[in-house]
């Protein structure tokens, strides 16, 4: 059975409406490309290239994204490697290709290396939202991973073949009635992430205005503060290394870099053995991931998604002065360090932080102190993590309505916009 016929048998099974149109995506898009195969040459000024690892849930993290010079860019915008707003990009190579997916609509102008695909929606057909949601409803992903990808060392989406996978939709007004629900809790969780984005920046200038500059101590460090490691300052309990046999479909999900950044997904992996009590994490732990590329990997990260195994190469930290808010908002501070130790470390990608260089990394203060301004930032610390926490439920919520919208199980037909 070819690729095809497989595919269009598949896709009679997805739920979609007998009466919308059917077609390919092809037909519904207007620009069906990827990014540069070559990589131009990075420069300290200049214009944004990203790729796949740049990606977040809804845009780029542009402090991650190297620079290319004006010359390259031009050459690269010309070749159409450089996104317009409302454009949908994919995330079409390695290990979670076909699981970013984004509405293009930051204000930057990245060129893009072909990890990342770019489609543009033909707007007499489809909107943008529409596209964007039918691409990240969990039956189409299915489909497009057992059809339309290749590789195993480095698995992708053969665009070639993708062009001509089904596409069906209804009329634009039945398309503005569907994404609109599921548009209403996106929002939400983007306002979430930007008040966590605040939080942090107001935490982090309460850290400086503290412990750099000594503003609430007249500007002068206390005499009673002594220099101490950071490694003096938790515990750092390193993650489990796992066995082939150890994997199994259900079970204890195991986190590696992946899930921090992203959750829970349906690349997860799960444990079904039981593992030593100090490799468990819960919710509000707190993680410092040490291994991996400098720019994009090593950070510290707050723990909201419940009971798990935490994998090798990630610490969960435990603060000695029971100040939990003050040690994340320290390894948040220290970020620009540790991705400096560990780019001067860097093979093949990679690099890391060790023990070694947390107990090498000094701080100055003493445990009255830390412990004020762990009050003082518990609340940052509390909303961040509530925050979160509400964003889990939202996207649960999203990504249940989603295939019942699409099937027609959801009636939007009373939907007044």
């Amino acid at each position: 059975m070819s690729w095809r016929m497989k595919s269009e048998r598949n896709w009679g099974r997805l739920g979609m409406k007998s009466n919308w149109t059917t077609t390919t995506i092809d037909d519904v898009c207007s620009l069906v490309t990827d990014g540069a195969h070559n990589s131009p040459k990075s420069v300290e000024k200049g214009y944004y290239m990203a790729s796949v690892k740049d990606f977040t849930e809804y845009g780029f993290d542009f402090s991650s994204c190297r620079k290319i010079s004006e010359e390259d860019y031009e050459k690269l915008r010309k070749q159409g490697c450089v996104p317009q707003k409302d454009d949908v990009l994919v995330g079409k190579d390695g290990a979670r290709y076909f699981e970013d997916i984004i509405i293009y609509r930051q204000d930057e102008q990245p060129a893009l290396l072909s990890s990342i695909a770019i489609l543009r929606a033909n707007r007499q057909k489809i909107t943008s939202e529409f596209l964007y949601y039918t691409l990240k409803t969990p039956s189409i992903k299915k489909v497009v991973r057992d059809n339309y990808g290749s590789g195993s060392a480095i698995p992708r989406i053969v665009l070639k073949d993708f062009k001509r996978m089904p596409f069906s939709y209804p009329d634009i007004d039945e398309q503005r009635k569907i994404t609109a629900l599921c548009s209403v809790i996106d929002a939400k969780i983007q306002v979430n992430n930007q008040i966590n984005k605040n939080l942090l920046h107001q935490a982090q200038a309460l850290f400086i205005s503290w412990f750099i500059d000594y503003i609430p101590f007249n500007g002068t460090k206390p005499n009673r503060w002594k220099n101490i490691s950071v490694y003096e300052l938790a515990e750092y309990i390193n993650g489990a290394a796992f066995k082939k046999n150890e994997y199994a479909d259900k079970g204890v999900p195991i986190i590696k870099i992946t899930e921090l950044k992203n959750g829970i997904t349906d690349a997860t992996q799960y444990c079904c053995t039981e593992k030593d009590a100090k490799y468990y994490i819960d919710d509000r732990d707190i993680l410092f991931s040490w291994s991996g590329n400098p720019d994009t990997s090593i950070d510290a990260f707050l723990w909201s998604n419940g009971k798990a195994i935490l994998n090798q190469h990630t610490f969960r930290v435990v603060s000695k002065y029971n100040a939990p808010a003050f040690t994340f908002f320290l390894l948040k501070y220290l970020k620009p360090q540790f991705t400096h130790i560990a780019s001067n470390k860097q093979t093949t990608g990679l690099g890391h932080v060790t023990v070694a260089d947390l107990k090498r990394l000094q701080f100055c203060a003493d445990e009255n102190t830390i412990r004020e301004f762990n009050a003082i930032t518990m609340p940052f610390f509390d909303m961040i993590f509530s925050n979160y926490k509400e964003n889990q439920y939202l996207s649960s919520l999203r990504d249940t309505i989603l295939p019942q919208l699409m099937s027609g199980e959801l009636d939007v037909s009373n939907i007044t916009l």
